[in-house]
């Protein structure tokens, strides 16, 4: 691969590390981060700081910088989503920040856990094309609507919603895989550490999984 791009959920730690390793290794770095947003969907950013529920459910962007600006951007709004807040208050950012901050930044709309993912895997359509307006007014051709394919239940419901989105709106799309682990004989394991984090035990039925799919791919 010429390049490879790493977007940890929430911050942006591992940036310099992976910068680093790949330039090293005759690959291009791209630096973005995966931060939970507060859409502000009928309901204000203070309320959702106060919600444990709220925080939990907030939807994420995927957010990539492709200029020197955009790398100081999303400095700043990962920043924000740990400093501008109250204390124990989930990390997240308010959309109008977004909105500030999104010069230099290329969005991704987010896979199973985004911004319109969630809306469509909870029928709320309606809300799922005002969100991505909102996101074309900011983004405009730096928007992609994004695919995941790990065989998961959420992507297979909202992959044709997400594709007519797409065609109605002229909007280009981009698959992706959510990397977890570097290869499929590395799943059972990394199964095994997601109960250890979780205090859970593998026979449990109803407990969070991820698939053998979700191992570094070759494009």
């Amino acid at each position: 691969m010429p390049a490879i791009a790493l977007t940890d959920t929430g911050n942006l730690y591992g940036a310099l590390e992976f910068s680093e390793a790949a330039v090293k290794g005759g690959v291009q770095p791209i630096i973005g981060c995966t931060l939970s947003v507060d859409f502000a969907d009928g309901e204000s950013e203070t309320d959702s700081a106060m919600s444990p529920t709220v925080r939990q459910t907030l939807p994420s962007l995927v957010l990539i910088a492709c200029d020197e600006d955009g790398y100081q951007n999303l400095l700043k709004l990962s920043s924000s989503a740990f400093l501008d807040h109250e204390d124990g208050a989930e990390p997240h950012i308010a959309f109008d920040m977004v909105e500030a901050s999104s010069r230099g930044v290329i969005c991704l709309t987010g896979g199973p856990g985004g911004a319109i993912d969630t809306c469509i895997a909870e029928r709320q359509l309606d809300e799922a094309g005002r969100r991505l307006e909102r996101l074309h007014r900011v983004f405009g051709d730096r928007l992609y609507i994004e695919l995941q394919r790990h065989g998961m239940e959420q992507e297979q419901i909202c992959e044709g919603y997400l594709l007519q989105l797409a065609y109605e709106m002229a909007l280009p799309v981009v698959a992706t895989n959510n990397v977890f682990f570097a290869k499929e004989d590395d799943y059972e394991a990394h199964d095994a550490l997601i109960c250890i984090a979780e205090g859970t035990v593998v026979a449990v039925p109803d407990r969070r999984r991820l698939t053998p799919e979700h191992r570094f791919k070759s494009s």
